[in-house]
């Protein structure tokens, strides 16, 4: 399947490292957690937040290497969420699986009378928030690279005078 002229491998491999960046947010939130470190210094390192900071970062690599145009951001803010999700309902399932609770299964970070195998919790991940922050970030990345393309010219164009 091709987007924007583009294999979805291609974007996989174009979003490589921002895949690693969400997964290392994720590590070190659950490693903080684990650690005992206080709630409020973990909650700085959101997989969500780091997720909407990595489709921007997709669509400035979108952008300087010359790699497509809105579709081509609405597929990497697809992936990107998706990646974000999946790890958070991993660390979910893990703790289901173990018995243990982590920073994902904390009552601040779940749903409400949500049964002990989290399963609103992890649907509500897999469906609300994946499309909710695709949508948000295809929107906010389109909207940057529309400015990108009026601001900042590419290799090899002048300011027109």
């Amino acid at each position: 399947m091709r987007v924007g002229g583009h294999r979805m491998r291609e974007h996989v491999r174009l979003l490589r490292p921002l895949f690693a960046f969400l997964a290392a947010v994720w590590l070190l939130r659950l490693f903080l957690a684990a650690a005992g470190v206080s709630l409020s210094v973990t909650r700085v390192f959101s997989v969500t937040t780091a997720a909407a900071v990595a489709v921007f970062l997709a669509v400035l690599l979108i952008y300087f290497r010359g790699f497509g145009g809105y579709t081509n951001v609405v597929a990497a803010s697809l992936l990107l969420n998706a990646w974000s999700q999946v790890l958070i309902v991993i660390a979910i399932l893990f703790a289901v699986a173990t018995g243990t609770e982590n920073v994902y299964t904390l009552p601040e970070f779940s749903v409400k009378g949500d049964d002990p195998l989290h399963l609103r919790h992890i649907l509500g991940h897999l469906t609300f928030m994946l499309g909710l922050g695709t949508l948000f970030g295809a929107g906010m990345g389109c909207l940057m690279l529309w400015f990108l393309r009026m601001m900042v010219p590419v290799r090899g164009e002048g300011v027109k005078g």
